[in-house]
């Protein structure tokens, strides 16, 4: 009788998982396609929770009760109706009819806020650059502060971010500016960042940018569903900013060529006017792309990470199959070392991205089996590049890029290697893919308080070199 509940008991609680999980599907759509507060959101999943409770106390199984209660909230609501037309392949194709959304209003509106903000960026990055002058120290250390927060400004008003939130943030970022510009950095002999100089430029992009996650997750950053959402939306802006980059350089070379032709200098309109407006511009309408058009990106993001991850695969073992061969690691170079760090951490966005793009309900498959084949292959080159730096640090001792550069190996190692566990547990169907995915997301704090760490410490321990 014991065993008969225990296994009756396992088996709702598998029912329930499942309902959870399109619960987290369902609020991670809601939250990244329109400017709906978190409060308004958990307004939603109350009554969504509730219609599906009272629909499991009639007699229907949960996957029954939550297709009816989204058909029934689709007919108020024009978020929940789109989720159950682009759902409808998978869960209610049969069952829920759904009807054509009305028209958007508010369309026009968000890109004049978009396209304001874009235009304030440009002429804080113009002013930015004059006060410069020669001094390009100045813009390197400031470029990212005079963009990313019009970045999140976007975010605050369309997710209307508490203030307390939006205040928090806001304080953190003018603290980082303050180490960057305030800290006494030493500068190289042809004036050149020093070490702790670089390393602090270079990391406080990573810890701006998943700052930047809180905002867009409307302040709800434990949420595991809209920290994917932020992964998603971080390969999806790459994606769009890669077309916009091409195409602006397309426009800008023919119309230099031309006016080169005619006799008119098109250059210092192009350095002083056109890119200080033209880079803020390209982020910030990429992201009202994404937001508003994520449907087409959405259709290519899978393919893209289905042809380079086995491309990755191979680039990996090949860099394996080279560092062991090719003499004592002892004479690894320090810039091969670097860069093996920039692929690892390229390897651990197309991983994410590809998590990120998978459908969660869907049982293994061939490119997951081919997912745990990159994860063994990054530990494997993170291993090797792991024993030669240690090997550098005996034979030559401690600095600051070393230790940056090790930390950063141990952060990807863990990460990797806990993400291969659960992997392989998946493809061997023991546990359900949003072990990974809340693995994934979880762990993204950890890269920040590292870069953090480069940022704020590095400096003082190291003396400033």
């Amino acid at each position: 009788m014991s065993e008969q509940t225990a296994a009756g008991g396992t088996g709702r609680a598998a029912e329930h998982t499942a309902l959870e999980e399109q619960f987290d599907q369902w609020r991670g759509y809601v939250q990244r396609r329109r400017a709906i507060s978190a409060a308004d959101v958990d307004e939603m999943e109350d009554h969504l929770r509730g219609q599906v409770n009272d629909l499991t106390a009639s007699g229907l199984d949960d996957d029954e009760a939550f297709l009816v209660a989204v058909k029934r909230m689709g007919n108020l609501d024009e978020v929940s109706r789109e989720f159950a037309r682009e759902h409808s392949e998978r869960l209610w194709k049969q069952l829920v009819l759904v009807p054509e959304e009305p028209g958007e209003g508010g369309r026009w509106r968000e890109l004049g806020v978009v396209l304001a903000l874009a235009i304030t960026a440009g002429i804080w990055v113009k002013i930015l650059l004059d006060t410069a002058g020669d001094n390009e120290l100045v813009l390197v250390r400031n470029g990212v502060f005079a963009v990313l927060p019009f970045l999140a400004g976007y975010f605050v008003w369309k997710r209307r971010v508490p203030w307390r939130i939006a205040a928090t943030l806001l304080a953190i970022t003018a603290a980082l500016a303050l180490v960057v510009n305030l800290y006494p950095f030493e500068s190289g002999p042809f004036d050149e960042p020093g070490m702790t100089m670089f390393l602090a430029i270079s990391h406080t992009p990573v810890v701006l940018w998943l700052l930047l996650g809180v905002v867009y997750s409307g302040g709800a950053w434990r949420s595991s569903a809209r920290r994917m959402d932020f992964v998603r939306f971080t390969g999806e802006l790459l994606i769009y900013l890669v077309l916009i980059m091409l195409g602006g350089g397309l426009l800008i070379g023919l119309t230099f060529g031309s006016l080169d032709l005619v006799g008119v200098d098109f250059e210092p309109f192009l350095g002083d006017w056109l890119l200080p407006f033209a880079i803020p511009g390209a982020l910030l309408v990429g992201a009202w792309l994404v937001e508003a058009k994520k449907n087409v990106v959405e259709n290519i993001a899978p393919v893209l990470t289905r042809v380079f991850t086995p491309l990755t695969i191979v680039m990996l073992l090949a860099i394996f199959v080279a560092l062991v061969v090719n003499g004592p690691l002892t004479s690894v170079d320090r810039d091969l070392l670097i860069l093996m760090d920039a692929i690892l951490v390229l390897v651990l966005f197309l991983l994410l991205y590809s998590i990120s793009a998978r459908d969660p309900l869907a049982p293994p498959g061939v490119f997951d089996w081919m997912q745990l084949v990159l994860l063994g292959a990054a530990l494997a080159v993170d291993a090797v590049a792991l024993v030669a730096m240690l090997t550098r640090i005996a034979e030559f001792g401690f600095t600051a890029n070393k230790v940056a550069a090790l930390g950063l190996n141990l952060v990807l190692l863990v990460h990797l290697v806990w993400a291969a566990w659960l992997a392989t547990g998946f493809v061997r169907g023991q546990r359900s893919f949003g072990a990974i995915e809340r693995w994934q997301t979880q762990y993204l704090p950890v890269y920040a308080a590292w870069a953090a760490i480069v940022v704020v410490a590095f400096g003082p321990i190291f003396g400033f070199v």
